[in-house]
């Protein structure tokens, strides 16, 4: 345990004067910033005329929910977010090992299991203070730009705040899940390739292929983490929530995605997390 936490406080001290680090926290949070303010003044324009022209809409009406721009807001934060931790996590190892950090590490009685141990909960901390920070700053950013309200139509309620929060608490959990297996890809990426460049090449190459290509997957996609993460190509609940938040009613939900999205991603990381494992306990360092 004393190795573990060791470990842990070499990781957090070297986040504390890293440029990396803080750019993981602030990044997802200043592309929010950016994408709303940009989608408000497109709505600002696109209200102004369409007033001029038919006096008002349903379109209209949703479009001046925030809710439907906080879910937006959230899905391009978290995909910005995962790929800064594949990112991170595929150059964090590689890079300590050929800096020497890693050997100075292991001379003060930190073994190479706790190591890795450590280096995966400081990424998952690193992960969910991003996190934090990103869903306070959509918060208030959609909140100051739209107001915040229940889908109301010709004075009729088509769905209500508790609904909506219900299902975006939905879509916030079960985009969050696969997290943890993304940042095992890349942490196992960094512990298999020769230099630090080769492993963050890798990990962004695969991680942006498997987003390109998973839809023509079929049915075999729902077994792979990446299919429920959002991201540029995205397949997520999330995406859905966004549609249903703002009261259109097409909007297919099938449970056994819901089953598979909470089944595979924890598995997959751990199956990352012993395959990482394996490798460093054979390689030399």
């Amino acid at each position: 345990m004393n190795g573990f936490m060791t470990a842990l406080r070499s990781e957090i001290f070297v986040a504390k004067h890293t440029f990396v680090s803080k750019l993981a926290l602030i990044f997802p949070a200043l592309i929010v910033l950016t994408q709303n303010f940009f989608s408000w003044v497109a709505d600002t324009g696109n209200s102004a005329r369409n007033n001029l022209i038919s006096g008002g809409s349903f379109d209209e009406v949703i479009a001046s929910n925030a809710y439907g721009y906080f879910v937006d807001s959230i899905n391009t934060g978290i995909t910005m977010l995962a790929l800064l931790m594949v990112c991170i996590a595929a150059h964090s190892f590689s890079y300590d090992r050929d800096s020497g950090f890693v050997r100075h590490i292991l001379i003060r009685k930190v073994g190479r299991t706790t190591l890795i141990l450590a280096k995966f909960v400081y990424l998952h901390l690193l992960a969910v203070t991003s996190l934090t920070v990103l869903l306070i700053t959509a918060y208030f950013s959609t909140g100051f730009f739209w107001e915040y309200g229940p889908v109301v139509e010709d004075g009729f309620e088509l769905i209500s705040e508790e609904e909506i929060i219900a299902e975006i608490f939905l879509g916030l959990r079960l985009a969050v899940i696969p997290l943890p297996a993304a940042i095992g890809f890349g942490l196992m990426t960094s512990s298999i390739a020769q230099t630090a460049t080769q492993a963050l090449m890798t990990a962004l190459g695969v991680t942006l292929a498997v987003d390109i290509f998973k839809p023509s997957l079929g049915a075999y996609a729902d077994y792979l983490y990446a299919r429920f993460l959002p991201s540029l190509v995205d397949t997520s609940y999330l995406s859905e929530v966004s549609r249903l938040v703002r009261g259109y009613s097409d909007v297919l939900v099938d449970d056994r995605i819901l089953q598979m999205n909470l089944l595979i991603p924890i598995p997959t990381a751990i199956i990352f997390l012993c395959i990482n494992l394996l490798i460093i306990k054979q390689r030399k360092l």
